[in-house]
């Protein structure tokens, strides 16, 4: 039967309770906790993310077991603080597995972590969702029990090439990222793809996020003739500081790129507020206003009740809220559909989905894909426009 987000997380009538099952479950199956397990960095310099994520958790969770939880259970969170540490990841897994015995996963939230954790769940069988970006850790032989819950890397590059492309209508493009492992990776993707979309590519770099005067790089893609500057870092320094070389060099091109741009970090980092314009950051139609200041009606009644149940969302994003609570309601849905806490009956449920309408986004998983989140949902935001965790649409979209 089909169940809706609004009757599991506010206990619409009659929903989860008529659910009915062919086999009968052990009375005690019936009333224990539906215990989930919660990898998160609570704590360390990748804590950001969890904060938010955590508040959607602690606010789908609460909702849940207030409206009678699913068939009479309530739900369990055990979080373990992996600090964005690989080794405590790998060791915090562990124990949720043999020792909590937890039904799911979700997380962790940063792809090194996930990395060294998704075999691991794989080899046990573990349900597991999670929103980390790099590519391999989707895979439906290796992993069949993972899911992603945002989008992959590949999908925010077509995103900011179609962008750059199909509604800048920049025919010379530059390529700029940082010298880490991942800056290095995007820059190497980015190139080809626009190359590959007949897209003039007229300068590459990486440059260590530590150096202080952007000038030289500046330059060389303005005589190149750059239409638009593509950014693939995490680092605000960084992209502050080419923001005011952009201002110092009087030069009107636009930034587009990796969601870090629109960090809060960078408004105390450029010279002035002007320098942070024309810059446009990955972001989401769910999390997006338009130019009325109107967020879609299903953000906004996410916003409402989050604002009701005075969850803060002024200091966080409001898509890391809404994946904490599009997590732990598909967590629900995927016992309440199956009658029991069985791992692979809750991995048979999320393999069904087609468009689930979720928060944060619409997802589509089958046997052999579990990249979810549809590429059509990833727009470009305005970066300097945060308001309440939103921000606006970049221009040009209809």
């Amino acid at each position: 039967m089909a169940i809706s987000r609004r009757d599991v997380l506010l206990g619409g009538a009659g929903a989860l309770g008529a659910a009915t099952f062919p086999l009968a479950k052990p009375v005690f199956a019936q009333s224990e906790p539906i215990k989930i397990g919660f990898l998160a960095a609570m704590t360390g310099p990748s804590s950001a993310p969890t904060i938010g994520f955590n508040r959607g958790v602690v606010f789908a969770t609460d909702a849940i077991n207030a409206a009678g939880g699913v068939k009479g259970r309530k739900l369990e969170v055990i979080t373990r603080d992996t600090q964005g540490d690989p080794t405590k990841a790998v060791n915090a897994t562990q124990e949720l597995i043999s020792q909590a015995k937890v039904h799911a996963i979700w997380g962790p939230f940063n792809s090194g972590e996930a990395l060294a954790t998704t075999p691991i769940m794989a080899r046990a069988k573990m349900p597991n969702i999670h929103p980390c970006v790099v590519e391999t850790l989707i895979d439906t032989t290796k992993f069949p029990n993972a899911f992603r819950l945002a989008p992959s890397n590949s999908q925010w590059d077509d995103a900011v090439r179609n962008y750059c492309l199909n509604i800048v209508k920049a025919k010379k493009v530059a390529v700029i990222g940082d010298t880490t492992g991942y800056g290095v990776t995007a820059v190497g993707a980015s190139v080809a793809a626009f190359k590959k979309d007949g897209a003039d590519v007229v300068y590459q770099a990486n440059i260590d996020s530590t150096q202080p005067d952007m000038t030289p790089d500046m330059l060389r893609a303005k005589n190149a003739g750059a239409e638009v500057i593509v950014v693939w870092s995490v680092s605000t320094g960084m992209e502050a500081r080419m923001f005011n070389t952009r201002a110092a060099m009087n030069w009107d091109v636009a930034f587009v790129g990796h969601p870090s741009l629109s960090s809060g970090e960078i408004a105390g980092l450029v010279e002035k507020p002007a320098n942070w314009k024309k810059v446009y950051a990955i972001g989401y139609k769910s999390c997006s206003y338009d130019a009325a200041g109107k967020l879609p009606a299903k953000s906004q009644d996410l916003v409402d009740r989050l604002t009701k149940a005075n969850v803060a969302i002024n200091d966080t994003l409001l898509w890391w809220i809404a994946g904490g609570v599009d997590a732990i309601d598909l967590i629900a849905k995927a016992v309440a559909e199956n009658g029991s806490t069985d791992g692979e009956g809750i991995i048979k449920y999320w393999n069904s989905l087609s468009k689930y309408p979720g928060y944060f986004g619409n997802y589509t998983f089958s046997p052999t894909q579990h990249n979810g989140y549809l590429t059509e949902e990833i727009v470009m935001s305005e970066a300097s426009t945060a308001k309440n965790g939103t921000f606006a649409l970049a221009p040009g979209y209809t």
